[in-house]
């Protein structure tokens, strides 16, 4: 889809132009999470702090890129008839005038300044993660004319993060207790969630979400955003990892007689050597755990790599780690894991679990969320066996059923300048329940014992100190984080507190 920013916006940030008050000359406003009684994260984990990221890419996408290709570098006639055609069409003729626009046009850059805190950092609730301010009197309306855009760029890209830290939070913690090597927890979390996003963008934005905590993806559209938008480079330092994987047509077509020639062919001839993942529940799911594995286990033991076997249905819990009520000793009682273990056997780690001999390994893509990924590993660490013997797919219901209110994502003004004199604004609806409760005056952000502590109601002198910093100031980017950066971030908060 090509965007043309002047039409980025809700039909209502329009006219605000004319609804301030006379002699408004700045607006001042920030984007904060409010709340995150609808996020997604576990109750043992409430620690009610957000990841902050993306806000790069917008900056570079949409207030450079967009901004510049769709207005600035167009003829200034062009775009104003544009403009004009869409709002007389809906809103009724003339009743948006197009000087501002055209000012806006002959000035040649977006007259506004924003000051972040850093990409990778976590931020708790309550605390905004940028400020929005207009640099130029005359366009005091331009500061919320791009909060609808801005809020529709940043609210997922950051909901993501903070899920991925979700699940690498968790499984750190069950790598140290069951005394896994905490290195596989990069490839532990993997993105299978592509095809179940709404659009190739979400995808992207949300896929590299996911690798700010991991290594493991299969949304390739990711790592090229990763490269174009944070200075990644897949040649030099890790970005994303896959592997070579079947599915279910693959497997089909070798017919249902023919499955175990499929996996012999596929592990010997196909993929000699190095990591293949085969989904294994075509047909019988619990006789390729028994039977199968056992037949090839010499094929398997022998290869210069690892066979991963990849259920897709039923209850991901059950079929891991066993079902209590199946009849006892049966492949459905064992779980996927104990049934590997019993053909190959493995290694004892230093608190005393199993872990699979390297040549074998299991990953389950299907109905993964943060609940059933926590009972797994407990019922893993309860029978036993390392955390890390299981690889789980994250896919599109974590990453797609969450919305702005996940952790209430919000821009507002808390201060503006009318008449040479500051108002120090803010909104505090009688009806609610102070969720909406809003910051007054201009902000400060300070880190204090290790955590990000808003003032509000200050000075100019001390609005200029703290952690904000300016990364966006009269078109230019000022600040840019790289990917290693933001990783570094979230891996020594995650020491921190693992």
């Amino acid at each position: 889809m090509k965007i043309n920013p002047l039409t980025a916006i809700d039909f209502y940030k329009a006219d605000h132009r004319n609804q301030y008050p006379v002699g408004t000359t700045e607006v001042y406003s920030n984007f904060t999470p409010r709340s995150n009684k609808l996020a997604k994260t576990l109750s043992s984990h409430k620690d009610d702090e957000v990841v902050m990221f993306g806000l790069q890419y917008f900056i570079k996408h949409f207030l450079q890129d967009v901004w510049n290709d769709s207005f600035f570098q167009k003829d200034k006639s062009e775009v104003v008839a544009l403009y004009k055609k869409r709002m007389d069409s809906s809103l009724g003729e003339n009743a948006i005038t197009m000087d501002h626009l055209e000012s806006l046009h002959d000035l040649g850059y977006l007259p506004i300044k924003i000051k972040a805190l850093p990409e990778g950092v976590r931020v708790p609730i309550a605390v905004p993660v940028l400020t929005v301010v207009n640099t130029h009197p005359d366009f005091f309306w331009l500061t919320n004319y791009i909060e609808t855009i801005m809020s529709c760029y940043l609210w997922k890209p950051m909901t993501s993060a903070t899920t991925a830290f979700e699940y690498k939070r968790l499984l750190t913690d069950f790598a140290n207790r069951t005394g896994s090597d905490k290195d596989m927890v990069q490839f532990q979390a993997h993105d299978f969630s592509f095809r179940g996003l709404s659009s190739l963008q979400d995808a992207a934005v949300s896929g590299a979400g996911h690798l700010t905590c991991f290594w493991g993806t299969d949304t390739v559209p990711a790592i090229d955003f990763l490269e174009n938008y944070y200075g990644a480079d897949c040649v030099n330092e890790p970005v994303g990892f896959s592997v070579p994987a079947t599915e279910h047509s693959v497997m089909c077509m070798g017919m249902q007689d023919g499955e175990l020639e499929t996996f012999k062919r596929l592990i010997t001839k196909t993929y000699p050597k190095g990591i293949v993942s085969i989904v294994s529940d075509t047909w019988d799911f619990w006789k390729v755990v028994t039977e199968y594995v056992a037949l090839l286990k010499n094929d398997i033991l022998s290869r210069d790599g690892k066979l991963v076997i990849r259920p897709d249905s039923g209850d991901p819990v059950k079929i891991v780690c066993g079902d209590d009520n199946a009849p006892h000793g049966s492949a459905e009682y064992k779980g996927a894991i104990e049934c590997l273990w019993d053909v190959f056997g493995g290694s004892i780690t230093s608190t005393g679990h199993k872990l699979l001999d390297a040549h074998i390994g299991l990953i389950y893509g299907d109905s993964i969320t943060l609940e059933r990924a926590e009972q797994i590993l407990e019922k893993l660490e309860a029978k036993g066996f390392t955390s890390t013997n299981i690889v789980l797919g994250v896919g599109s219901y974590t990453y797609q059923y969450v919305t702005r209110d996940s952790h209430g994502f919000a821009m507002k003004a808390t201060s503006g300048v009318v008449n040479g004199e500051r108002r120090d604004i803010f909104k505090s609806p009688k009806t609610d329940s102070g969720t909406k409760k809003s910051a007054k005056g201009l902000l400060r952000v300070e880190k204090e014992n290790g955590h990000y502590v808003l003032y509000d109601q200050q000075t100019s002198e001390q609005e200029n100190q703290g952690e904000l910093e300016v990364v966006f100031e009269d078109g230019n980017l000022i600040k840019e984080y790289k990917l290693s950066e933001i990783r570094a971030r979230l891996d020594q908060e995650l020491e921190s507190i693992v």
